[in-house]
């Protein structure tokens, strides 16, 4: 039976791990999540299990399975603990020119470029004391992220998300065609010799395919991949002297080029890379995270209306 007295005692952050490995299922991912150690979770499970009379998990191989008890009444709880945090989000108004928080927000290198020097300049006038983290994020794990408190928002290529995770889209852009300026193929490129050239293909993931060879895959296309880097910069290295070629969005090739190399137009026509805003429900009524919102939705244009992102 479940001692009322130790539960009106309970610490609440124990609520906070029991939520996290409820959604983890894993002892390290749960610690990962919270920025804790393993051992600091399983201490923490331990003592709710002893105020609740209840296991909670159970290990099944490498899961830690909610026993039918915990199944039962996770959700409540997390439930509560959410409208808690909503709550106190609404507590005060926020006033952006007193306000010392720094935004957490989730964004692939590529994208620095373009975002930072903006968001960094309307900050320094409309809320001089903030500061801004660019972390970056696995888009497997983007959910996860927003829903523990981690990231405030991020802003990545559309990927599919359901609620509670929300999202906008911010701009899209054309893909072109990079090459050195004296490129046998500069000034006629078409789709026979394009599919005949070399390329460099850019990502940072250490499989998968990209955007535009999804593209090429779903009509039958295939492109000669030589080069697999992680950077746009190293990429554009490359190009200066080589015959390969590079297909990236148009803002980006924008911060790629220089006297050494040129940009056209892509034979194909690849749908448009869209960028979208990403935030939690959760935050939907935080006063500073629904101000740095709009903020990003007025405020921050790629050149050209163009893209930046990375595949």
């Amino acid at each position: 039976m479940v001692d009322l007295k130790r539960i009106q005692q309970l610490d609440l952050n124990l609520l906070k791990v029991f939520q996290s490995l409820y959604v983890e299922q894993n002892m390290t991912k749960a610690a990962e999540s919270l920025h804790i150690t393993p051992s600091a979770v399983s201490h923490a499970i331990r003592r709710l299990r002893d105020v609740l009379n209840d296991p909670l998990f159970v290990r099944a191989q490498q899961k830690m399975v909610p026993t039918p008890a915990c199944q039962r009444m996770a959700p409540l709880i997390i439930d509560t603990l959410t409208r808690l945090q909503q709550i106190l989000q609404q507590w005060g108004d926020f006033d952006p020119q007193q306000s010392e928080q720094t935004f957490r927000i989730g964004m692939h290198d590529a994208l620095e470029a373009s975002v930072l020097p903006i968001l960094s300049s309307v900050l320094a006038k409309r809320a001089p004391n903030t500061s801004i983290a660019s972390v970056k994020v696995e888009r497997n794990n983007l959910t996860r992220e927003l829903a523990s408190g981690h990231l405030d928002l991020a802003l990545d290529v559309a990927i599919p998300a359901k609620p509670p995770v929300h999202h906008r889209t911010l701009w899209s852009s054309p893909f072109c065609v990079m090459m050195r300026v004296d490129h046998p193929l500069a000034g006629k490129l078409n789709k026979r010799n394009y599919l005949a050239a070399t390329h460099i293909s850019v990502s940072n993931r250490p499989l998968g395919m990209t955007m535009e060879d999804t593209y090429f895959q779903q009509r039958g296309l295939v492109r000669h991949m030589t080069i697999r880097c992680q950077n746009y910069v190293a990429a554009a290295t490359i190009l200066k002297t080589s015959d390969q070629l590079l297909t990236v969005s148009l803002a980006m090739s924008e911060q790629l080029l220089n006297d050494q190399l040129c940009v056209v137009d892509s034979p194909y026509a690849i749908p448009e890379l869209s960028t979208n805003l990403y935030w939690h429900a959760n935050t939907e009524q935080d006063a500073a995270l629904s101000w740095l919102r709009t903020l990003i939705i007025d405020e921050i244009k790629p050149l050209n209306d163009s893209d930046a992102i990375s595949k």
